[in-house]
């Protein structure tokens, strides 16, 4: 059965396939003989209740620089689509937090993935402090007298935005250091929300695993090195990705999360892990199916859409 499906998603002009697991869906779908549109977060409106976009109908093709081709934008009642697929990459400000309040009036009646509501309500970095007992020692707090007792407490320390991503703005803070008046004074003139100050892990340095669940399942994993000199394992910071197996510890950390992120209908879920402890878990808009099927795993794009076809089946 051929679904109608939407991507809602930052430009795909712009993309680098090489590991844009956006793409690796688009070209599954494709591939399943779907018809896939593609429009950005700034084409949603609502009128009396229902929720248009101008969508383009799309085909994309795995070479780098000619990988998409775009017809004609329409003005589209989204609810006359199968799926639409929530992808545009954070900050999750309230741009991005509009934009689910909008979809969740089309859901589940169409399969939005992942479900907007649970994905509003479950920020990367403070949906995780549901499981403290998987988790490094990590405070939330812009008050800087909390922040100097967890340092007396814990030593060095990471400090990151509460809604960041992609490594950014990720410091080190060792428990002398004399630039964290100045880090301080830098963080609470940038961000208005609490941030995130968590105990350093020296085992960073042998890698953060990215795990990708779906539908509550663990099904692939990699493993992310930092380069010299830098603590941030992301891939667009210069992390390499190495093939990898998943210890104990991270099965046990995978089984106590899974049920939740199935019944709040998190199809596709990124967990890090960095020595056996969870940092984040990222739902908004996860990456590492291409990096996974590179390193000779599985293609995680074919289990995602096998998972969204039995829930459309069970919705019909």
């Amino acid at each position: 059965m051929a679904l109608s499906v939407a991507i809602q998603m930052d430009s795909i002009k712009h993309i680098r396939i090489g590991g844009d697991s956006s793409f690796a869906l688009l070209l599954e779908a494709q591939r399943r003989g779907h018809r896939i549109f593609h429009y950005t977060p700034d084409r949603l409106s609502m009128r009396d209740g229902k929720v248009y976009a101008a969508i383009e109908p799309l085909q994309v093709r795995d070479e780098e620089g000619n990988h998409a081709i775009l017809g004609e934008a329409v003005r589209t009642d989204l609810s006359t689509m199968d799926v639409v697929l929530l992808r545009q990459d954070p900050p999750f400000d309230l741009s991005y937090i509009t934009t689910t309040h909008l979809l969740e009036r089309i859901h589940p009646e169409t399969l939005v993935v992942n479900d907007p509501f649970h994905v509003r309500n479950a920020p990367e970095k403070l949906f995780v402090t549901a499981y403290p007992e998987l988790m490094p020692e990590t405070l939330i707090t812009r008050d800087r007298s909390e922040i100097e007792a967890f340092r007396r407490e814990y030593g060095d320390v990471v400090m990151k935005p509460l809604y960041g991503n992609g490594g950014a703005a990720v410091f080190k803070v060792s428990k002398e250091d004399p630039n964290f008046g100045s880090l301080f004074d830098l963080f609470s003139v940038t961000f208005r929300e609490q941030w995130v100050v968590q105990k350093f892990l020296p085992n960073i340095t042998k890698g953060d695993k990215r795990i990708i669940l779906v539908d509550g399942e663990p099904m692939g994993a990699i493993n992310r090195v930092p380069a010299a000199h830098d603590i941030r394992s992301n891939m667009v910071r210069g992390g390499a990705a190495l093939p990898t197996d998943l210890s104990a510890r991270e099965m046990e950390i995978c089984e106590a999360i899974g049920p939740a992120l199935k019944e709040m209908g998190q199809i596709f879920v990124g967990i890090d892990v960095i020595d056996g402890h969870l940092t984040e878990i990222n739902v908004t808009s996860p990456t590492g199916i291409r990096a996974i099927k590179k390193l000779g795993g599985p293609d995680l794009a074919v289990s995602i859409w096998d998972s969204i076809e039995s829930k459309i089946g069970t919705l019909g």
